[in-house]
C-alpha cells in the first residue's frame, strides 16, 4: 500500500534534485525518493555487517611475478564467500578478474581489500548490495 507525504525543500535543492531525476531517467520524483531511501537502508546493512552480495573487480598486470598465484590463494582462503569468478584477457599485459561474492559484509570487505592491495593490481573495486527484502 502506498502512502503519501509531502516534503519541503529549498528551491535550489529542488532544482538539483529535478536535474538528478532527469539525468537518471526517473519517471517522477516519488520513484527517485524511494530509490534514495532504499539505497540508504541497504548501506546501513553493510555498516551493520549484514548479509550482502557483491562484485570484486580487479585489473592487473598478469606479468607481475606470482600475482595470479596470490589472487588464487586468497580466493581459496575465502572460498565460502565466492559464488563465481570470471577471468578476461584484456590485452597482452592486462587481465580483468570479476569475483561474485555473497556473505557477511565485513568478510567480503576483508577479501576484497586483500586482493586489491596486492602488488601488480592496477585497479580494484568492491561493489556491494543486497536484496533489501525488508524494504518492501
Amino acid at each position: 500500500m502506498l502512502k503519501r507525504f509531502s516534503i519541503s525543500l529549498e528551491e535550489e535543492l529542488l532544482e538539483q534534485f529535478d536535474a538528478y531525476i532527469r539525468e537518471r531517467g526517473y519517471v517522477n520524483r516519488s520513484e527517485a525518493v524511494r530509490d534514495l531511501i532504499r539505497k540508504e537502508f541497504i548501506h546501513e546493512e553493510w555498516e551493520q555487517d549484514g548479509d550482502v552480495v557483491g562484485v570484486v573487480t580487479l585489473v592487473y598486470n598478469h606479468h607481475q611475478s606470482q600475482l595470479q598465484e596470490k589472487i588464487t590463494e586468497i580466493q581459496h582462503d575465502y572460498y565460502t564467500l565466492i559464488t563465481s569468478t570470471t577471468h578476461v584477457h584484456m590485452d597482452h599485459h592486462n587481465c580483468l578478474e570479476v569475483i561474485i561474492v555473497k556473505g557477511r559484509a565485513s568478510r567480503i570487505k576483508e577479501l576484497a581489500e586483500k586482493m586489491i592491495a596486492l602488488r601488480g593490481v592496477k585497479n580494484g573495486k568492491l561493489t556491494m548490495t543486497s536484496t533489501g527484502h525488508h524494504l518492501h
